[in-house]
């Protein structure tokens, strides 16, 4: 599958289709051995798809916008916001080996991102110390299943760096947890789901 950089350009400049969307993420290459301490889970192309087009379309939380994606593995949800023209898209992840996947990823879809190894968890500040911060956050964070709670952590993190909108993916039982954390920290405003068919 190979990405024609006109066309990519093409796509940015007009209001992208859902299927076009979904058509250049179908290319994206998921993890190669996932790691399971991590949750290491792949976004499907169809889920990251619906999400940022709601982000685009619906919320104008992209073009032009700074974004990070927390937790990036291998890239999907960054590499779909630098599809729909993110003024830049900064990937964070723990683990190399899904970062090294992520880079090839964006070679393969001629895309733009950064991407920085570093530990998101309270007893590690390193991340924050950089100085990230964002228009929009993105992230499919692991669930908390192999570790209680890192769902929230994710959602503290991606609450101090920053400024806009917030859009992350979460087990439907923990949602009200979620919810009620973001609340807690008076976000500028709450994005709803996006459709997922």
């Amino acid at each position: 599958f190979m990405v024609d950089p006109f066309h990519v350009s093409a796509l940015n400049q007009t209001r992208m289709k859902l299927w076009e969307v979904e058509a250049e993420l179908q290319g994206v290459k998921p993890f190669s051995a996932p790691k399971l301490q991590l949750e290491q889970y792949p976004t499907s192309s169809h889920i990251a798809a619906h999400m940022i087009h709601a982000m685009y379309n619906a919320y104008e939380d992209v073009e032009g916008k700074s974004v990070v994606d927390m937790g990036c593995g291998t890239g999907m949800l960054g590499i779909g916001c630098s599809l729909f023209g993110a003024s830049s898209v900064i990937g964070l992840d723990i683990d190399q080996d899904a970062l090294d996947i992520a880079v090839e990823n964006t070679e393969h879809t001629e895309t733009e991102m950064d991407f920085v190894r570093c530990d998101l968890s309270p007893s590690n500040s390193s991340c924050l110390r950089r100085g990230f911060s964002a228009d929009t956050v993105v992230m499919n964070p692991p669930f908390g299943t192999r570790r209680k709670g890192i769902d929230t952590i994710f959602l503290r993190r991606a609450m101090e760096m920053c400024s806009g909108a917030i859009y992350s993916l979460h087990k439907s039982s923990t949602r009200d947890v979620s919810a009620l954390s973001l609340s807690r920290h008076k976000c500028s405003r709450l994005p709803a789901t996006p459709p997922c068919s």
